[in-house]
């Protein structure tokens, strides 16, 4: 017997992403960028990513989407989305009107750190922390196998958590689009990489500069990795997981996962660290895998 076919769709802040499994076997891949600040045109464009893949196919599958924000439990609304233009939106019933059948959305966080604790970097484990570092900062828990969601529907958002162990090196106060002062993604999400370095380039200029041996740059990444081993160590206090896996473009620079843990030990209550950060096993494609097993 034939598996169905699940669709997952990934809702980034730049680009749209969807993903075709059958079983375990990626069947189609395509993308097209994210319409900015535009509602109307966002869903538009998700849904003629659906159709398109399933015109191809030649089946109509499941449908789940990532999304960098959250569903109300309360209402339905999205709500806490960086993406600005998705919230106090109903996405998961005008998706539904639109593709006809059930929707299922999860934070992207979540659909990462599911991903990647099913047959990812923390497949094993029994407490995985995912942790998105791009256009924003996001976090998800996998306990057991299964999603942490809460009551609330914000379970692992540190990013608007303020930074721990704050100092004056880590420069004056920034207004984050949530409305509070000095949240974690406005250091250590790509946008608030580049506005505090003070450098003038944007995060992927500045990996490069670091990686051509620019002194500021390199200042610039060493202030990161300490801020990112605050961050992450008051997570460790609280939740203990056994590995933290990194995703996202940030995720990219392999120096953090020397020099976050040499940090770390510094702010984390414990004799000795054992937990583990790791890269994502699979890459730029653990949010949309994660979007496609949310349904069975």
């Amino acid at each position: 017997m034939q598996a169905s076919l699940r669709l997952g769709i990934d809702l980034g802040g730049s680009k749209i992403e969807i993903l075709a499994l059958q079983g375990s076997q990626e069947k189609l891949r395509r993308r097209c960028p994210t319409p900015q600040g535009d509602y109307s045109a966002t869903l538009k464009a998700i849904c003629r990513l659906v159709e398109e893949c399933e015109r191809e196919l030649g089946v109509q599958g499941s449908v789940g989407v990532g999304i960098p924000g959250t569903r109300s439990p309360d209402h339905g609304r999205i709500k806490n989305a960086n993406s600005t233009c998705l919230i106090g939106q109903d996405l998961a019933g005008d998706l539904e009107r639109h593709l006809q059948r059930p929707i299922r959305l999860a934070n992207d966080a979540d659909c990462f750190a599911l991903s990647e604790a099913s047959d990812g970097a923390g497949a094993g484990a029994s407490s995985v922390f995912g942790v998105i570092l791009g256009t924003g900062v996001g976090g998800g828990i996998v306990i057991n196998g299964c999603l942490l969601a809460g009551p609330n529907a914000i379970a692992g958002e540190w990013g608007h958590n303020p930074l721990p162990w704050r100092r004056p090196a880590d420069g004056p106060p920034r207004r984050c689009y949530c409305g509070q002062d000095d949240c974690i993604e406005t250091f250590l999400s790509g946008p608030g990489w580049a506005a505090r370095s003070g450098l003038g380039l944007d995060a992927g200029a500045i990996t490069l500069a670091v990686n051509q041996g620019n002194p500021a740059a390199q200042h610039a990444l060493s202030c990161y990795a300490d801020q990112l081993a605050r961050g992450l160590a008051s997570v460790i206090n609280l939740l203990d997981p056994e590995v933290i896996v990194l995703g996202g473009g940030l995720s990219n620079i392999t120096a953090l996962y020397s020099l976050v843990p040499a940090r770390w030990s510094q702010y984390v209550f414990s004799d000795q660290v054992n937990t583990r950060l790791v890269p994502a096993q699979h890459g730029d494609s653990s949010g949309v895998r994660g979007a496609a097993w949310l349904w069975p």
